[in-house]
């Protein structure tokens, strides 16, 4: 048996029970943002479009933080000033949903990614924001 197949047993990124991602918009506030991040303690948010709703990108809280403290960024910018986009030409994305085996979901996070937006199958619907907090959190509390 894999050192994987026997962390995760068959788990999938449902098993972490990941919370509903959390969106803003690239005109919203960053104070505004902020704000949503703390109260539901989340450590990225979404950037969606307000037209078409898509996944623009993101705001990794952290970071934000770290631009407010060094002056790129003010409270009173807008979310879009902030923001870390998608690179959409070229590149090829790995669709992470629900069923998707937590091996993959440490194979993500192995390449870099702090986080991953958890999709449906056609990536029409963004369900949930899963981090490498959150599968190390997993692999804690499962019984051995």
């Amino acid at each position: 048996m894999s050192t994987w197949a026997q962390k995760y047993r068959g788990a999938t990124v449902e098993d972490l029970d990941p919370p509903p991602a959390l969106s803003t918009k690239p005109t919203e506030l960053i104070s505004y943002a902020l704000m949503k991040a703390f109260e539901m303690d989340y450590s990225h948010l979404t950037v969606l479009s307000e037209d078409t709703r898509a996944l623009l990108g993101y705001l990794n809280i952290s970071r934000l933080k770290e631009m407010l403290k060094s002056g790129a960024a003010r409270e009173t910018d807008y979310v879009e000033k902030a923001m870390q986009k998608f690179q959409r030409s070229g590149k090829v994305y790995k669709v992470i949903t629900m069923d998707t085996p937590l091996e993959e979901l440490e194979s993500f996070f192995s390449r870099g990614n702090d986080f991953a937006v958890v999709t449906d199958g056609d990536r029409r619907f963004v369900l949930g924001v899963a981090t490498k907090g959150d599968l190390e959190e997993f692999v804690k509390r499962r019984p051995a």
